[in-house]
């Protein structure tokens, strides 16, 4: 079995960083060690990278839930232009299309995975059964809350998530938590001593 990759070799010659941004390394660390993890950061801050490296290092598919299909679409074609096998599913694709994805899927062939939290627990949900999956992304996790500002009730879906993939580490992701909506997200997801990282939302400027 090959080693691992370290994270900032990774970092330098796929995602074309020479470092981390505050908060990065504190959450690809927890991913890496199969720990589960909150992070609270501005947008512009790089979550995304927070998913997208631990996939790579990790091997097998990283399901990433994300509740923006135009947002999918740009960080997949994004991905794809830097070497990383990434698909979605969501209601944009036709049925051919689809089976596709989820044959590829299947095999072994991708290693990150969009969907919309409404089709968890229908399409994009059976198209994962049987695969090893290495992490889970709740991306603008604050919407699984009744205290965040945009409560979404398909998000409450997610709640059997860790139970359905045992032992999968998830990562929740969000730019507008206060301490009372991540502590609600860290319940909902029945999340198990999770690292989080708070960024600064203080702009120079």
């Amino acid at each position: 079995m090959d080693p691992r990759p370290a994270p900032e070799e990774v970092l330098r010659q796929v995602f074309g960083h020479e470092r981390f941004r505050p908060g990065q390394r504190e959450l690809v660390e927890a991913g890496l060690a199969g720990r589960d993890a909150i992070g609270v950061m501005p947008t512009g801050a790089g979550k995304s990278l927070a998913y997208q490296l631990p996939a790579r290092v990790l091997g097998g598919t990283a399901l990433v839930v994300s509740p923006l299909i135009a947002l999918m679409k740009d960080q997949v074609d994004a991905l794809r232009r830097r070497g990383v096998r990434a698909t979605f599913l969501n209601s944009s694709l036709g049925p051919e299309e689809r089976r596709e994805r989820v044959l590829a899927i299947r095999r072994g062939e991708v290693e990150l995975v969009y969907a919309a939290p409404e089709g968890l627990g229908a399409s994009a949900g059976g198209a994962l059964a049987g695969v090893r999956l290495s992490l889970i992304a709740v991306d603008e996790a604050h919407c699984i809350s009744h205290w965040g500002h945009d409560f979404r009730p398909a998000y409450r879906n997610l709640s059997g998530l860790k139970e359905r993939f045992r032992n999968v580490p998830v990562l929740a992701l969000t730019a507008t938590a206060t301490r009372r909506v991540a502590a609600d997200v860290s319940q909902q997801l029945a999340m198990r001593a999770p690292v989080e990282y708070r960024g600064s939302f203080h702009r120079p400027n």
